[in-house]
């Protein structure tokens, strides 16, 4: 896609450049409804060149630009997936865009599957790291300047960053699992053969998006982090299918939780 294009747009829409994005995941969409983000200024996805129209249910589509607990943010409301056959370098064109905006920092959030026997529907997971089962790499091709040829991921995950995620989750008084995301291109669920597999390889949850934008924002320089929804538990760990329904439905249930940890973040959050 023409990323200047879209750049241009982006920039003149935008009223100031934020601190921090916020990627809201499936069924995480409550705080682009908060009164600061209906304050704020909207941009469609729909008015920036190259961004097609959302097809996912639980994705609103559109870049907020707001003030939340004092600070300036970006909330991302939706996401592209690879699973609805949009190319790599629209997935990830919105990193592309941020990092050229002079984002610093970039949360992602997910709705996932839970892959850890210890874990619970509704509970909130850090992505500490991730396994990219995807097939691909976001960063095939020419390199994009200005990032470099081979990117360092061995803290892809910031770590002072989780560190003031686990203060703020104390500071609100909530529980708050630590693990490995493990990313698949979806749109089918995984099978409980494969959820097995995963649970050998290290992984704690799955999901079908995040972790080809988790690598462009570090190729443009940003700090990460991720929190991950457990919206229910994977194929296999319990006698019943999988559902779409079933994640909106985890996700709505946990939004409230999930916006007071996110604030409290933000309200105390240093870069």
């Amino acid at each position: 896609m023409d990323l200047s294009a879209a750049f241009t747009t982006l920039q003149a829409k935008a009223p100031f450049v934020p601190e921090l994005a916020i990627v809201l995941g499936s069924g995480l969409g409550q705080l682009a409804h908060c009164p600061e983000a209906k304050a704020g200024v909207s941009i469609p996805f729909t008015e920036i060149p190259g961004f097609p129209k959302q097809t996912v249910l639980g994705h609103a589509g559109q870049m907020i630009f707001c003030e939340l607990e004092g600070r300036k943010v970006l909330l991302q409301a939706g996401r592209f997936h690879f699973y609805e056959g949009n190319p790599m370098a629209l997935c990830t064109a919105p990193m592309r865009l941020y990092g050229r905006l002079g984002v610093k920092a970039v949360l992602h959030t997910n709705a996932a599957g839970a892959v850890n026997w210890n874990y619970q529907v509704g509970e909130l997971m850090l992505i500490s790291d991730h396994i990219n089962l995807q097939g691909t790499n976001a960063l095939i091709g020419p390199n994009l300047d200005p990032g470099p040829r081979f990117v360092d991921m061995t803290e892809a995950y910031d770590k002072d960053l989780r560190r003031q995620i686990h203060a703020a989750a104390t500071a609100v008084g909530q529980r708050l699992q630590e693990g490995v995301y493990l990313a698949v291109t979806g749109p089918s669920f995984e099978t409980p053969a494969e959820i097995r597999a995963f649970r050998t390889l290290g992984a704690d949850a799955v999901g079908m998006s995040t972790v080809p934008e988790v690598i462009v924002a570090r190729h443009e320089g940003m700090k990460v982090a991720g929190i991950s929804c457990l919206c229910n538990m994977a194929a296999g760990m319990l006698p019943q299918p999988l559902t779409h329904a079933e994640v909106l439905e985890a996700g709505a249930a946990a939004a409230t939780r999930f916006e007071a940890l996110v604030r409290r973040f933000v309200k105390d959050l240093s870069l």
